[in-house]
Formats: C-alpha cells, structure tokens, sequence
C-alpha cells in the first residue's frame, strides 16, 4: 500500500530559470515619448525648461524676500513657472532618474551579485513556500526531497559555552497541511563542508555567517574592486554588509576582531545618522548612582564609563546630597553658537561689516533670515571680533531640544548668503572660524559661555560631612582653595577649576547618546566650597558655563541611549515648552557633577583615593585568556 502511495508521487523537476520576454501590448510608454521630437531634442527642452523656471522662481523668491511680500502669494507667471518646473522634474525623473529611485525604496535581492552569465551556467532549484489551498490527502506523500545545500563561509566565533549555532541557515521550515496517514516530516538536509575562518568571541559557539555569495563578495572588498563603504547601499540589509567588511578587513590585515562582538546591535538605526563603515560595536557597561535629589526630585542618573570606583563614588555623593535636602540647580544660559570667518580686501570694511550686524536696528532683519532655517532655531545675538582683514562672527541662538550645531550652521549660511548683496566683495573662508568654539577649551565658552550655562548649589550638613564623607567641613573647604583654585590658577589651566567633573560629564555623555567629544568645552568648571552657619555646615555649588546637550538627534536615537534618556524622564522633545527636556538633562549633568566633586575632594582629604582605586579599580581575573 505504502509503496502504491509513493509512486503515485510525481517527481520534483529541477528548473532552470528561463528569460521572459515582455509583449509588446504590454510594454510601458517611456519618459521620452513625451514629445514627437528625436530624443536629444526632447531632453534639451526638458532640461532648458527646468532650469529656465528653476532660475526664474528663485529670483522672484529673492526679490520677495527683499520687499517682505509672502512667498504664497503667487501671481500667474509664477504658477506657469511651477507647473512647468513639476513637468519638467516628472519628466527627468522619469527618464534619468526612475531606476535609482527604485533602487533605493527596493532593496535589492540576494542574487544582485551573480551576473547573468552565472545564473545561464548554475542551474537553480525554484524552491517557493508550499501554496497547496487544500491539505495532503491519504494517497499523497508530503515528504520533502533533500535539497542540495550550498557551501558556506563558516567564522568560528568562540563563546562561553560549547554549542553550535547556526545563523544563517536555509529556509527549510514550511508549512504543510497534512492527514494522519500521511509523513509530512521533513527530511534532513545533509550539510556540505562549510569553509571555517577562526574567529573567538565571548562564548564557544561556531557561528555561520557568510554564504558562498558573501565571500565572493569578501574577496571583491579584499581586492579593492568593490568599496567598502558601498557595502550598505549595495546589499540592502545592514547587518550583512557589517560581518562581511569585518571579515574583509581581518583578511586584509591579519588580525583578528575576535573581541568585538558584531550580533545583538541595530545597524539600520544608525545608517547615514551616527557611524559609517561599521563593523561591530564596543561594549560599555552602564552604573547607576543615586538617587540624586535635585530640585525636589529624584533622579537615578546612568553613567557609561570603565574606571572602577567612578559610581560608587557618585554615588556616594548623591547620597551625601539627598540626606542633607537635596541640590539646587539654575539655568542660566541656553544659546548653541556657531562662528564663521570671512576676509576683505582692507580691514576698514570688515569693520564695516562688523558694525552692521553690531547694530541694534539690524538685528531684526538679521534675525528673520536665520530664523527660515528651523521652526526652533531663533537667533540671539551675533557678536564679533576682528583680526586684521578678518572678521569672526559669533552667532547664538536657541536650538530647542537639539544640542543644535546643525540648525545653528543652517541659519549662519542663510546669514551670509543674505549679506552677500550688502556686501559682495566678502569672501567666506569657512562656516566655522573656532571662535565659536567646538570640541576645544577656549576662554570664549568659559567667558561667554556655550549651550546651557548652568550653576548647582547645595548646603551639605556637618554629620552628614563626618559619617558619609568621612571628613570635616575645614578639611574640605582647606583642600578645595588649595587644589581646585590656587592649584589649577598654577597650572594655568582654562576652565578646570575642579577635581574631575569631565569624568561625571563623559559617562553622562556615553550613556544618553551625547557626542563624547564635546566633554572638552561641556567639562569647564568651577567648584567652590565655603563653611556656612557658623562653621558647622558646608556650601559647595559648580558652576558651568558650557553644557552641550540634546535629546533628540544623533545618538540619542539608539535604543540604548534612548532608554538611558527615558530613565531621567527627558527621552525625546518635549511636548509642553520646546527645550525643556535638554535643559533638564542639562540640569541633572551639573548635579552629578556636585556629587562627584564632593566624594572625590573627602576622598582626597580622607587619603581614601589610593586605598579605594587599588581595592575596586584592580581586576584580580587574567583578561588576556578572555579574549584569546
């Protein structure tokens, strides 16, 4: 009976995938039938068209700008011109611009490396999901026949523990409806020698990860043919393209990223927003110290850092901080600048220019212009210096939610795009002269200050300095005079008139999505200890003047910096007041910041610094045999 049932099975046919050849009914019109003209002649009228109406608009654009009419209101030559400019776009993207566009919404399919010499050469199973509408009946056999496998690239990724795992496997699971006297089992597909490369992570699992199609990929990268910063836009899938440039890049030199792990990581989300050319990810543990009482609310702040001791020490200090009362923090200042450089044939007029965008009855003008780059963006003050035949131009404004460097440098642009009529013989030499200042101490940040200027105060109680800090206030305030003041006035230092408030402000930084690289100006600090009522109790207050923050944008859009945002309640813009959540964070910045000097400066009075440093920043585990 059962030998009945199988032969009444029709055998599976292997097909070769055959060309299709479309009719000619079916064949749809093409972007240059769009007049009865040669093809040449038809696209000089469409590109002569578009930029004729392109030019036009904007200089009617210019003209109203200038005479304060809205841009809404459109006469007749203007709405010719718009719809001639929409039928021309239509047309040249039709023609020239179809396929890419296509390209970039499709992504394209796994087989977009194999030529079409390959595909006439490798005869290819159609193996398609099962579509059957009806289920197996007792004289069918839904046995699946075993299917050839292809070889795979294999990178042996050592974990903790001994299993194999394979990640890219074959779709091999279908879903079939059978009856009970049918075997609907699938039979086991018998794996080809997979080619193994070497590669050891945190457990002992071998990992597959690339397909016959990958490594000849891999070999194209290696072989300079194929750009690896191409990877992503060619392939489609993200995470693919980071394991190939890896192992591409271990050929290349030699060496082995075994330690840096590549799965468990979103490389959609950061495509074309925060990192190009990935190949895995560092990992960084996050700490919690508080809670920190600020403002009469509480706070468990996260900070990303590998120095031992660095939380518990904050830690320390907030909790110093919340049994005394809590802090007080004050925004003083929010106002992102940017400071761009132009030159003059004299010195008389860069002055000239200087004394124009200095002047009152200027500014609102001024202002209008470079408000047009954003619906948050709102100018405050332009300011400028002038060396010689060069001009610096400070310009600040608010930037909402944003730390803002982007929306600054729109506005700044649209600026001196408009000063250009006034002044045609200036020459922009850079969007950025370092007068505004970024990424570098500068007495101008420290002075005028950049981002949100913020100063934290709190009275920390005279038990609370003995049993917690275990010092005294006279210790306290003695050794803040001595180190944090005299100490950096001698070393000349620029805005470090405190212990260590980078540290605080760079694991904030890591763990919220900040750019760590702004710590440099977001780190100036003063900090000043004092004995109050009567001795027995002490103030201690920071003061910074510099604190670049955002929550929307950059990294702040990561899953893991997201959480961190959402953990202190400022993830995102803020739905009520704009701004309001960056100016928070900047808030909770400068509070662990107080927290941090206090522990460290009764650390350092105490003599705990060395003793502590040596008990929790010392690992007693051998590291390299982790990452052999």
């Amino acid at each position: 009976m059962e030998a009945s049932r199988r032969s009444a099975v029709k055998p599976v046919i292997v097909l070769k995938p055959s060309k299709r050849f479309p009719l000619v009914e079916d064949t749809p019109g093409k972007a240059s039938d769009a007049l009865p003209l040669p093809l040449y002649l038809t696209n000089a009228v469409f590109f002569t068209l578009f930029f004729t109406v392109v030019y036009f608009l904007l200089s009617r654009w210019r003209e109203k700008i200038r005479a304060s009419i809205p841009l809404h209101a459109v006469t007749f030559p203007e709405i010719v011109a718009i719809f001639a400019f929409v039928a021309s776009l239509i047309y040249l993207l039709g023609f020239f611009g179809i396929d890419f566009v296509q390209s970039l919404i499709i992504r394209p399919s796994g087989d977009v490396w194999s030529g079409e010499d390959y595909e006439e050469e490798n005869e290819v199973l159609l193996h398609e999901e099962d579509a059957r509408t009806v289920p197996c009946g007792q004289a069918l056999d839904c046995s699946v026949p075993s299917l050839p496998h292809m070889a795979r690239n294999v990178t042996a990724q050592r974990l903790f523990d001994e299993k194999p795992v394979r990640v890219a496997t074959e779709e091999d699971a279908r879903k079939v409806s059978c009856g009970q006297a049918v075997d609907c089992s699938l039979h086991s597909l018998p794996p080809r020698p997979p080619i193994v490369t070497s590669q050891k992570l945190f457990h002992e699992k071998t990992v597959i990860v690339t397909t016959e199609e990958d490594e000849e990929i891999i070999k194209s990268v290696v072989a300079g043919t194929l750009p690896s910063y191409s990877l992503e836009s060619k392939l489609g899938d993200c995470k693919r393209a980071a394991a190939i440039r890896r192992e591409a890049l271990q050929r290349l030199t030699g060496r082995s990223l075994s330690g840096l792990p590549l799965d468990g990581f979103d490389y959609e989300s950061i495509l074309g927003q925060c990192c190009e050319m990935p190949v895995g990810y560092v990992q960084i543990p996050v700490g919690i110290a508080g809670p920190l009482l600020l403002n009469g609310r509480e706070y468990s702040v996260p900070m990303a850092t590998t120095e031992g001791c660095l939380v518990a020490s904050t830690n320390r200090g907030c909790k110093a901080i919340h049994l005394s009362g809590g802090a007080t923090s004050i925004l003083l200042k929010d106002g992102m600048t940017r400071a761009p450089v132009v030159r003059f044939s004299t010195a008389k007029r860069g002055a000239e220019l200087k004394f124009y965008l200095e002047d009152p009855e200027n500014f609102d003008t001024l202002a209008v212009v470079f408000n047009r780059s954003s619906r948050f963006g709102r100018l405050q003050s332009i300011k400028c210096a002038i060396a010689g035949k060069n001009l610096y131009l400070r310009f600040t404004c608010s930037t909402g939610d944003a730390m803002g460097m982007n929306m600054v440098s729109k506005g700044v642009q649209n600026v001196l795009d408009f000063l250009q009529t006034d002044f045609p013989d200036m020459d922009v030499i850079g969007i950025s002269g370092n007068f505004c200042s970024d990424k570098k101490p500068a007495a101008v940040n420290w002075i005028e200050g950049r981002g949100k200027s913020v100063v934290c105060e709190a009275i920390i109680e005279g038990d609370v300095v003995r049993k917690v800090l275990k010092t005294s206030v006279e210790s306290l305030v003695e050794l803040n005079m001595l180190k944090n003041l005299t100490g950096s006035a001698m070393a000349g230092a620029l805005g470090g008139f405190n212990a260590h408030a980078s540290n605080i402000v760079t694991a904030i930084y890591i763990a919220t999505g900040q750019d760590p690289a702004q710590n440099v100006e977001s780190s100036h600090c003063i900090t000043m200890m004092e004995a109050v009522n009567d001795g027995k109790d002490l103030h201690i207050s920071v003061t910074m003047p510099s604190i670049e923050v955002g929550t929307v944008g950059g990294g702040t859009q990561l899953a893991s910096q997201s959480a961190c945002l959402n953990l202190l309640g400022v993830k995102g813009a803020s739905k009520d007041v704009a701004g309001a959540n960056s100016r928070m964070l900047a808030t909770i910045v400068t509070g662990a910041v107080l927290a941090g000097e206090l522990s460290l400066m009764s650390a350092l009075v105490a003599g705990q610094l060395v003793k502590s440093h040596m008990k929790y920043n010392r690992s007693s585990k051998d590291m390299s045999n982790l990452s052999s």
